[in-house]
């Protein structure tokens, strides 16, 4: 009860220090947000006119050439143009609920440090100390890692638009062109800018088969390559987690299905139990999982079953990034988020073979397809061309002595009809074959249909 009787009198006059120091020491302030880095202002004057949670009152003019008033004076010019407007949203500061918390703070600890009974009320801190105390405060959280990565995103996207409004970058390597890019300037901005600063965390937890680990040599090969890759990357990989954009869950779904899902049993218990496991352990170990909810994680599955998978835990599924060579958007794929990963079979382990092919004007066959009846479209695709047209070639099983791959070097196009899932390798090989494949599929998304 006596620290009750104490401390609510020191409140109260705390806020009356704070409020009237503020309109008492109007220069002095804006000479502490002067030397403030100018997204550390302007970004909470965006935050706490959203979240009402500032003592800082914004008011709008009509021109955008002056600087919004706060509190009815007009900050200094050269904080305004230390960004560029865009860059002036792209961090969060908390200037105004710092510099009250550092006058609260500064006279409830000289009020502390005197005899209670020899005081006839709080002390209030001199402006400048307050000041100088949340200059403090604010140093120590500057450089935090997330605010580093932050701004390295935030160069990349001024980067971007400069490509978007035309600018080309430098590379003397190669500059894509032409039109089967969106925009070739902003792809090719954005992959630089990815080989430049893209950091992924690898979590380390897990054994083989299951983790870190995967099949090159079957039509699931691209989710054990990347597996793999990334075990032995030293441009993109990071050893440091607090330096990573975003984090890779080490899981082969194929693998799962290989070693974990008893034959036959449909019984899909074993396969969820085992995500589930595995985000309940680097969770608690780590704290990234639970500081995003999973939305800069991902995972990587070339099985058809890779999105039921996903779903074992709810915020994997709903919120994290899903590597998917099954993009199908009726099985809950989301290309907001989601990224459609190329499948192919490498029964060698590699492409060796895959690639070439006779020029467009020596080929003779018009359209090629052959694979196994399966799915609702394919029986439709051999209904009306197998064995009827001299220029389409269509078969379920290809005559024998003739090569799947050679007549896919011959043909103009090649047909890539789903068949019970959307994905198909005949993309892939396709274009290595020089083939333009031709996509019959429903909520299919192509790889790399975003750029």
């Amino acid at each position: 009860m006596k620290l009750m009787v104490l401390m609510v009198p020191l409140i109260l006059v705390s806020g009356f220090v704070v409020i009237f120091g503020l309109r008492s020491t109007t220069t002095s302030s804006w000479d502490f947000i002067a030397r403030q880095p100018a997204w550390l202002w302007w970004g909470h004057i965006g935050n706490s006119s959203l979240n009402g949670a500032s003592s800082v009152t914004v008011h709008a003019k009509e021109s955008d050439e002056s600087p919004p008033l706060i509190n009815g004076f007009s900050p200094p010019p050269q904080a305004v143009e230390a960004l560029p407007f865009e860059d002036h949203f792209a961090f969060g500061g908390f200037l105004s609920a710092e510099y009250t918390l550092a006058c609260s703070a500064v006279t409830v600890t000289n009020v502390l440090k005197q005899d209670v009974s020899e005081t006839s009320g709080p002390i209030a801190a001199p402006a400048n100390e307050a000041l100088d105390l949340a200059s403090k405060t604010r140093h120590k959280t500057e450089h935090t890692s997330l605010e580093k990565l932050e701004a390295g995103l935030q160069k990349a996207r001024v980067a971007l638009k400069e490509a978007k409004n035309g600018k080309q970058a430098d590379d003397p390597d190669y500059a894509p062109a032409g039109p089967m890019y969106w925009n070739a300037k902003v792809f090719h901005r954005s992959y630089l800018e990815m080989e430049k600063q893209f950091k992924v965390f690898v979590y380390g937890e897990g054994e083989p088969p299951v983790f870190h680990n995967g099949p090159c040599r079957s039509i699931y090969s691209m989710e054990g390559n990347f597996i793999h890759r990334m075990e032995i990357d030293g441009h993109f990989r990071t050893k440091d987690p607090d330096k990573a954009h975003v984090y890779f869950l080490p899981f082969s779904v194929a693998m799962m299905v290989r070693f974990v899902y008893e034959r036959d049993s449909r019984d899909f218990g074993p396969i969820r139990r085992t995500v589930s496991d595995y985000i309940n352990l680097i969770s608690g170990k780590y704290p990234f999982w639970n500081r995003s909810l999973g939305a800069d994680h991902f995972m990587l599955a070339c099985h058809d079953w890779g999105p039921e998978a996903s779903f074992s835990v709810p915020h994997l599924g709903k919120i994290s990034i899903r590597a998917l060579c099954n993009a199908n958007t009726s099985e809950k794929f989301n290309p907001i988020k989601d990224v459609s990963l190329p499948e192919i079979n490498l029964l060698t382990g590699s492409i060796k073979g895959f690639v070439g092919g006779l020029s467009p004007s020596k080929r003779s066959i018009l359209a090629f397809f052959a694979g196994r009846l399966h799915g609702p479209i394919r029986p439709v695709v051999l209904e009306h061309w197998e064995n009827k047209d001299d220029d389409i070639k269509v078969h379920q099983h290809l005559p024998k002595g003739i090569s799947y791959y050679e007549m896919m070097r011959r043909s103009k196009f090649c047909l890539c009809p789903s068949g019970y899932e959307v994905a198909s390798p005949r993309i892939v090989e396709a274009l290595y074959a020089g083939c333009v494949p031709v996509l019959i599929s429903d909520h299919y998304v192509p790889p790399f249909s975003d750029v």
